[in-house]
């Protein structure tokens, strides 16, 4: 996935937006990164309720499978603390092959 372009979105201005229209929201953010990581530490994606998202963690199924996280921390009210990497059994499977890891911590917002 590239990087962001000037015209889109910030996704906090995106979460601001939607909290106002009464939207159960998480926001998903990159803490921690090791060597080839798609996305540097502080990018950040919103994500409502329905699956809507805005923003970008790292690019291709690693975004889905946080979406999928996301809906659970929406509904639980409790955050958690993420992990992708190449040597993580999950890694291919989730689209992150590029030799890197990240953490994201995707936490509810009020």
């Amino acid at each position: 996935m590239s990087a962001p372009h000037a015209a889109d979105p910030d996704p906090l201005a995106v979460a601001e937006a939607w909290a106002r229209e009464g939207r159960a929201l998480a926001l998903a953010t990159v803490v921690e990164t090791w060597g080839s990581a798609p996305r540097p530490a502080g990018s950040c994606l919103v994500i409502d309720a329905d699956g809507r998202f805005e923003g970008s963690v790292s690019g291709g199924c690693v975004e889905g499978a946080v979406v999928a996280e996301a809906a659970e921390v929406i509904a639980s009210g409790a955050p958690r603390l993420l992990e992708f990497g190449v040597a993580d059994e999950t890694a291919w499977r989730v689209g992150l092959s590029c030799g890197g890891r990240i953490k994201v911590f995707v936490e509810p917002l009020a």
